[in-house]
């Protein structure tokens, strides 16, 4: 994986049309430096994050769902189950954070 490639999806997804991936759920994930490490991922709504590239990358802290209702439920990387619904984005992705591998190997990004 090449930060090029990460630096490269944050940026698609920045300027991402709103009928694609809400623009407020990027900028929250955005704005914590260990996910912009990662490659992140988007469908139906749901975002994710990736170690390597979109394509053979292994995921990696969890997928924030929107709900109806509001909030925001985060589910763990495969196996883990439930980290919580919690009422903000931010929260959300702290989840997601707090639940990376300490050890995990990331591509160095610059802030977009």
């Amino acid at each position: 994986m090449t930060a090029d490639s990460v630096t490269a999806q944050w940026l698609d997804l920045l300027q991402a049309p709103s009928d694609l991936v809400d623009p407020v759920m990027v900028r929250a994930a955005y704005a914590q430096p260990r996910l912009r490490e990662l490659y992140p991922g988007v469908s139906h709504g749901i975002m994710f994050f990736k170690q390597g590239d979109g394509l053979t990358g292994t995921p990696v802290g969890g997928y924030v769902y929107p709900r109806e209702t509001g909030r925001f439920w985060v589910r763990g990387p495969l196996g883990v189950g439930s980290l919580g619904e919690v009422d903000t984005l931010e929260e959300a992705f702290a989840l997601v954070v707090a639940s990376l591998p300490q050890d995990s190997e990331s591509a160095p990004t610059e802030e977009l």
